[in-house]
């Protein structure tokens, strides 16, 4: 096909990840010949844009075509050099070792060089897609079973669903079995189903288990894993009686294990040969391929496991005794496998260890129940060093300690876990539970112990919601396939990650060998020198990324306490909440000093006031958008339940930079009632029969404050360090998007209409026939001013069109009046917020920009305005409350955190369906543009929203109060030139 053809080849990889060809000319004489051979030599089909030219080093000038398929980024490099054209082409993570590559073969020699590539074992899922199209599907699986054992719950379900993926559209899965494929599949759901329940995400995880139920399987194998996996949902959902069910309930297989006198776990020979059609995911538990577990070794350690959980209900329930004689026995079925070398069990060793532990703690047997705790920490942190899963372990004994009185051995463990968890620059997702007892110690001792306060602040920075959990590992995907020097650094940080972890476990292991035979104290010294050197080289590359914006707003870092007050001007308060179960945690910051309380209300107490204060702002009835007379008594319950302990120092204050968590996701603060006076005066006026809808003279947090919503202090601390936008254009509008064929409704609000009775994830196309109308965007412009403002309404709002625009930068402001599809279509999809946009006239538009696409715009803007519909708040709502959870926010996960990460210094976005009526959407848009130079932006919508305050038709806050600022109000909205 080529005149000369080479492949790239990667160690970790099954298939190649790129290919280089050399062509004489006179062959293919026209561009598009030569893509149609390129695309007959590949095995996935692409899509390319245009080509752009590109400078390489060694090489000069070069063609570049930046392409998508399937399985992520992919890139196609063509030079031409006399009568030859040479031209790469692969996976774009791969990028520097296909420039290398090359250049090579245009040299004719090896041309010296580094090759930045993430390989197997990373501790990121940047690489997931990727990693399933080149690798073997069971090595992924592998990965994937490595990093739940590790605690890495979010990157174990993007392996699996990776797989899922996969094994639809590789030809390879052709040649399986039915069975076989049956299995596989199976295998994919029920543990991607167990990643998304440990991450909180309850109904999509319940919708991967039905799916997996509707799988026909006879591998006792999998019916085990289902089994043990969906109980394991249950219990994570605190329903210990659903679990306990599903373990009584008889295998289907009709494949059955006895437990011997030992209490190890055998099967009889008919069962064994039943099983050996499970022999091909044998080796999915971590034991190497030429000693993989076979299946009786596989089912016994299941069937360890699905005792381990009956243990723990037993546990639960009050039962202590039969619970250990349950446990016991589990773990001596563990360890009899292979005399306990199987090394991928060492977490469920650990946690039976852990469960003993408990029962002895529950009979006052206590100097038991601590050796066993450490016995636990012990085995991890020669498997598992500093992950999750070890600081799971360690978050247990200081569990323990604070039970037994022993306070101040307590904050020694838990402080080694979060700075352990902030060297890693790691987050600690699904440990909330876990880490309450800390977060209560250190609430009770603030009052007497004000130095306390730093590590309240430290903690509470560790914590991640699920769905924000969810939306980085996509981020993290976006930013590690692309092309940039953003990109390759990341890959580069990735694999120091790596390299990082693997020599820990060697150094853990070699620790241990080393006690007794002073030999090899050497090895051990030189083994830490190594790993140093490599923390010093991620040191310098994560400096060097922080320089980027797609990292800065994926990047979990955190500041400490001192670093927060400096970053603070006078005037100042910052209010951090953190949600740990039925818990929440305040933490005041400004100048004078800090201070962290736990409310007093409960979560569940906080969430039923901001839902029924939400039932009054915005809500749907039959299909239609209404409001209701405000609870004023409510609003001002629910600001003294956050801002009681600190009232006097938040009134000191003029701008208030607020850190949501929980429900108040969904709220803006800004309305909630910071004096009683305007309350009883309300209540008084409506009991005459005055309006009840007439709410002026209330004293809103908002009238005297200034609001700034934070994603977390460190994002708050970037979007204030950089510099202002060096753009040349003051604005650019979008909206208006053209609807489909069909009627066109009239839009009251900016909602979504709900997504019909499609069965698939996919929204109703009556979402596209309520057209925001153009006038906000024409009187922003003219507010505005300036040269060179443009508005993108109409047919040519496309996404597509703003994806493909390369001036986007050269913006100051760019506002999106459209509407934001931020909840999920359906019960158990998957939360994928969106602009809606128009179709193309071809139809390869989707209508949506996503929030993948956004990350990967190119901005240096001051300001994007979100001018739609809950882009800031209930995101998700009707589905975190399906699943048990009481907060929102997926969109400032989704759809703000790609803005900022695509370069803007901050985002205004909507709380509920914008509002038509009284003009007061455009009026607040009107009014916050018209501020004057170097008016900061908070201050200038604090303005705009008091005068909609001060009408009595406006005064409700559903005129008024859903904007909100995320990033640095402090900031100029339009800066003196």
């Amino acid at each position: 096909m080529f005149d000369r053809a080479w492949t790239l080849v990667c160690r970790d990889a099954a298939r190649p990840v790129g290919q280089i060809y050399a062509l004489r000319r006179g062959a293919d004489k026209d561009d598009g010949a030569l893509q149609d051979r390129l695309a007959a030599s590949r095995r996935e089909a692409i899509e390319c844009n245009a080509p752009g030219g590109v400078t390489l080093p060694g090489i000069g000038s070069a063609l570049m075509r930046n392409c998508a398929g399937a399985v992520g980024a992919y890139r196609i490099l063509a030079v031409k050099r006399g009568k030859t054209i040479y031209v790469a082409q692969g996976y774009a993570a791969y990028a520097s070792a296909l420039d290398l590559g090359l250049r090579s073969v245009m040299a004719g020699r090896i041309v010296p060089g580094r090759v930045d590539i993430a390989t197997v074992g990373t501790n990121d899922a940047g690489y997931a897609r990727l990693q399933a199209a080149t690798l073997d599907p069971q090595t992924v699986l592998a990965e994937g079973y490595r990093r739940n054992a590790s605690g890495n719950y979010a990157e174990a379900a993007e392996f699996f669903d990776s797989l899922t993926d996969r094994l639809a559209r590789d030809p390879d899965a052709a040649k399986l079995t039915p069975a076989e494929r049956a299995n596989r599949a199976h295998e994919y759901l029920v543990n991607r189903g167990l990643q998304l329940s440990n991450l909180g995400l309850f109904d999509q995880a319940e919708a991967a288990f039905a799916e997996a139920r509707r799988i026909v399987t006879a591998d006792a194998v999998q019916v085990r894993l289902r089994r043990n996996f969906e109980a394991m949902h249950h219990i994570n959902r605190q329903d210990s009686a659903g679990a306990l069910a599903i373990l009584d309930r008889p295998l289907t297989s009709g494949a059955t294990a006895s437990a011997g006198g030992d209490g190890a776990v055998s099967l009889p020979p008919e069962v064994a040969a039943e099983m050996s059609s499970g022999a091909a995911q044998a080796r999915a538990l971590g034991v190497r391929q030429d000693n993989m577990l076979t299946p009786v070794e596989r089912s016994a350690i299941l069937d360890a496991q699905a005792q381990q959980l009956r243990g723990t209900i037993l546990r639960l329930s009050g039962q202590p005794g039969p619970a250990r004689e349950v446990l016991t026995k589990a773990l001596a079925s563990a360890v009899a496998i292979r005399d306990g070398r199987v090394t991928s069990i060492t977490r469920l060793r650990a946690q039976l260890l852990g469960e003993i532990a408990l029962t002895h703690e529950a009979q006052a047997d206590y100097g038991q129940a601590e050796r066993q705790l450490n016995q636990a920490l012990a085995l991890l942190g020669a498997q598992y060093p500093e992950t999750v899963a070890l600081n799971g372990a360690r978050a247990r004994l200081g569990a323990f300690l604070i039970r037994r009185g022993r306070n101040e051995d307590a904050l020694k463990i838990y402080r080694g876990i979060i700075a352990s968890t902030m060297e890693n620059r790691a987050t600690l997702t699904g440990m909330a539970n876990q880490l309450q007892p800390y977060f209560n110690l250190l609430a009770r001792e603030i009052p007497t112990r004000p130095e306390l306060t730093a590590d309240l602040f430290a903690a509470s920075q560790t914590l991640l919601r699920p769905g924000a959990a969810d939306t980085l590992e996509q981020l993290s995907r976006e930013l590690s396939a692309g092309d940039g020097e953003a990109a390759r650094l990341f890959r580069q940080s990735v694999s120091l990650s790596r390299d990082i972890e693997r020599g820990r476990i060697a150094l853990a292991q070699l620790r241990q060998a080393a006690q007794g035979r002073e030999a090899l104290l050497p090895d051990v010294v030189q083994a830490q020198a190594d790993i140093d050197q490599l923390a010093a080289d991620q040191a310098h590359t994560l400096a060097a990324l922080a320089a980027y914006p797609q990292y800065r707003a994926l990047s979990p870092q955190g500041l400490t306490l001192a670093e927060m007050q400096a970053t603070l001007k006078p005037g100042e308060g910052y209010y951090k909440l953190a949600q740990l179960g039925d818990a929440l945690y305040a933490l005041w910051i400004d100048g004078a000093g800090a201070t962290g309380y736990r409310l007093a209300a409960s979560a569940t107490d906080v969430a039923r006031k901001v839902a029924a204060l939400r039932e009054t702002i915005s809500i749907d009835v039959n299909g239609v958008q209404t409001t209701y007379a405000l609870d004023v008594p409510a609003a001002r319950s629910l600001y003294l339940d956050l801002f009681g302990p600190v009232e006097q120092r938040l009134a000191a204050a003029r701008h208030l930079i607020f850190e949501p968590d929980g429900a108040m996701l969904q709220l803006p603060v800004n309305l909630l009632v910071a004096g009683q006076a305007g309350v009883d005066a309300y209540e008084a006026r409506v009991a005459q029969g005055g309006d009840e809808f007439d709410f002026r003279g209330i004293a809103w947090l908002g009238r005297d404050h200034a609001v700034s919503t934070a994603l977390s202090a460190r994002a708050f601390r970037d979007a204030r360090a950089a510099a202002p936008s060096g753009a040349a254009q003051s604005y650019i509008g979008f909206g208006d998007n053209a609807p489909l064929a069909g009627p066109v409704l009239a839009a009251s609000s900016r909602g979504g209409l709900t997504s019909g009775a499609a069965d698939d994830c996919g929204w109703s196309p009556l979402q596209w026939n309520r057209p925001i109308p153009a006038t906000e965007l024409r009187e922003a412009a003219q507010a505005i001013g300036g040269l060179g403002n443009e508005l993108i309404t109409g047919a040519a709002f496309t996404d597509e069109a703003v994806m493909a625009r390369g001036d986007l930068d050269r913006f100051r402001i760019l506002h999106f009046a459209t509407h934001g599809l931020v909840t999920p279509p359906h019960p158990g999809c998957p939360a994928r917020p969106a602009l809606l946009t128009s179709f193309a006239p071809d139809r390869k538009s989707d209508g949506l920009l996503q929030f993948s696409e956004i990350f990967d715009l190119r901005l240096n803007a001051d300001l994007v305005v979100l001018s739609a519909c809950d882009t800031a708040g209930a995101a998700g709502a009707e589905t975190t409350r399906a699943a048990g959870l009481s907060g929102g926010g997926g969109a400032l996960d989704g759809l703000v955190r790609a803005f900022i990460g695509a370069g803007s210094r901050a985002v205004i976005a909507s709380h509920w369906p914008a509002p038509e009526d009284y003009r007061a959407t455009e009026r607040l848009m009107g009014g916050l543009f018209a501020a004057p130079a170097d008016q900061p932006m908070a201050e200038a919508l604090r303005a705009a929203q008091a005068r909609l305050m001060d009408d009595a038709e406006t005064s409700h806050p559903f005129y008024w109060s859903g904007f909100a600022i995320i990033g640095d109000g402090a900031r100029p909205l339009i800066a003196r030139r």
